[in-house]
């Protein structure tokens, strides 16, 4: 993909996020940044584990908590969390199918440190 001018359109995303495990990975991406989607259905659960790369969250859509750490955090449509590297976090509570637009710095599954994933 390198550096050059993308686009993406969103309805793509999510249903290439539909049409997987809830998660389109790396919808754009260049060699500082990549970005992907990430839906969780109402009373689904996250099971993602921690990340070697610092994440942006961008909710377009639907209700629920994120838990960083100890702290629950209210997450509903324009929220943008950040969530750094290594930290422990996931999703919970989800009311409301959610839809997030991930950023990742830098890109996703750039980094590798022993034992550390994304599930």
């Amino acid at each position: 993909m390198g550096d050059s001018f993308q686009a993406a359109e969103l309805t793509d995303a999510v249903a290439q996020a539909r049409a997987t495990d809830g998660y389109a990975g790396e919808v754009l991406r260049s060699d500082l940044l990549s970005v992907g989607l990430y839906l969780l259905p109402a009373g689904g659960a996250d099971d993602q584990s921690p990340h070697n790369e610092d994440e942006v969250y961008y909710a377009v859509r639907g209700r629920a908590k994120l838990r960083v750490g100890d702290e629950d955090h209210p997450v509903q449509a324009g929220t943008l969390l950040f969530v750094p590297a290594l930290a422990v976090h996931f999703f919970h509570d989800i009311e409301e199918e959610l839809v997030l637009v991930v950023f990742w710095a830098p890109p996703e599954k750039s980094v590798k440190l022993k034992g550390l994933s994304r599930s």
